[in-house]
């Protein structure tokens, strides 16, 4: 199959959940014999590494450079403004509107017999296209959702108007866009039933399993010698920094009223001044950009997710789940996650809850142990790439048959 493959940015580093799911498919893709050209629009300023260069996860690759505008820059709110007034589309979508971009997807798409959307972000530039093979769109995540929840959340009234506008666009945007394709390919069960029965898309086409390498991701060779909270994700991303924020302010002070000692790492790129804040506390580690998440992992004695808001799947949980590190998060932050509450992950939703939770696994070495014990054997038995990727060329074949 010859597969030409949209995406905004590079893959490498394949630091965030996005990039690390797009990369280890492309490569089990492309090692299967199929061809892929990687299509990517680059920010202007961003230059490709050699190693990205040179990595097989596409038999050919091709940039196309694009202006982006720094975000918090007076031009930034200047857009953002102007996006507000007189755009229908949320602005996360129309600054990555590129003509460049749009003539490249349809003079390529002549020498594919599928093209792939990845992620919403490239969506904009396929409306109104009319190209020789079948459009596949594959949504990590339900955008839509991610902006409801972090308006429902929101700390003050002006935010809140804000993100609930942002969200009812991207609402329209979303349902719209996706009738675009001639299939939807989601990240889990829940997300393919959402595009069916609230946007009433007829061509959802299934879910791809979330994978992991249980090979690059082993469990540590000893614990850690005192009892130390991780938050394993992308701090760039507003529903990591609003959990993190959550998790320090209701739920870290009922922790240390039981377990004065305990410590929290914070493992995740570009932490914006917020939560840099927190590392005022001796007792907090926010380490930035490091370039391999198992050493900060394995001094960790659990992975907390206290997602408020999010969507898609979490490979965060599963690179931790495979390196046996106990998990406890909210509902939110495990959903779509075939796991269950007790037997392989700890689920609480109310800072009591989350604490009392996270307390027991720092406390009972035998209850910890046992739960991280069943969750490694999960990913070792049932969540390869190779299976999430065999998966999604199967649903790719069913795209521009008509439903059933």
């Amino acid at each position: 199959m010859r597969i030409l493959w949209v995406k905004h940015g590079t893959l490498f580093p394949p630091d965030t959940g996005g990039r690390k799911r797009t990369w280890s498919m492309l490569r089990e893709i492309v090692r299967a014999g199929h061809e892929l050209h990687y299509l990517a629009l680059l920010p202007q300023g961003v230059t490709v590494s050699a190693a990205e260069e040179a990595d097989a996860y596409a038999t050919r690759k091709t940039w196309i450079t694009h202006h982006e505008t720094r975000k918090g820059s007076p031009r930034f709110f200047l857009d953002l403004a102007h996006n507000f007034f007189l755009s229908r589309r949320p602005y996360v979508l129309d600054r990555y509107l590129c003509a460049e971009w749009r003539a490249a997807i349809a003079q390529h798409a002549a020498q594919a017999d599928i093209v792939v959307c990845d992620f919403l972000t490239p969506a904009p530039n396929f409306a109104g296209l009319r190209l020789p093979c079948p459009t596949v769109l594959f949504q990590h995540n339900i955008e839509s959702q991610i902006w409801k929840r972090l308006s429902d959340t929101a700390g003050n009234s002006i935010k809140r108007a804000y993100l609930a506008s942002q969200y009812r666009r991207m609402w329209q945007a979303e349902k719209s866009l996706s009738r675009d394709f001639d299939g939807i390919i989601t990240v889990s069960p829940e997300d393919s039933a959402f595009c069916r029965d609230q946007y009433h898309l007829p061509k959802v086409l299934g879910d791809v399993p979330t994978g992991v390498d249980v090979e690059a991701f082993q469990p540590p060779a000893a614990p850690p010698p005192v009892p130390t909270i991780g938050f394993l994700g992308s701090m760039d991303w507003m529903p990591n920094i609003d959990g993190v924020l959550w998790f320090a302010r209701e739920v870290l002070p009922r922790i240390r009223g039981r377990l004065p000692g305990t410590r929290v790492k914070i493992i995740g790129r570009n932490p914006p001044p917020s939560i840099q804040a927190l590392a005022a506390d001796p007792l907090i580690e926010v380490t930035g950009t490091v370039p391999e998440v198992q050493p900060h992992v394995h001094a960790c004695s659990l992975i907390a997710v206290p997602l408020l808001a999010g969507g898609g799947t979490r490979i965060k949980i599963f690179e931790a789940m495979a390196m046996g590190v106990p998990v406890v998060s909210t509902t939110i932050g495990a959903e779509g996650l075939p796991v269950q509450h007790g037997a392989e992950i700890q689920i609480a939703d109310t800072p009591e809850d989350f604490a009392t939770q996270t307390a027991l696994l720092l406390t009972d070495t035998a209850a910890a142990t046992a739960l991280a014990m069943r969750a490694r054997a999960l990913m070792e038995r049932r969540f390869g790439w190779g299976f999430a990727a065999t998966r999604f060329l199967e649903l790719c074949g069913r795209a521009g048959q008509n439903p059933a």
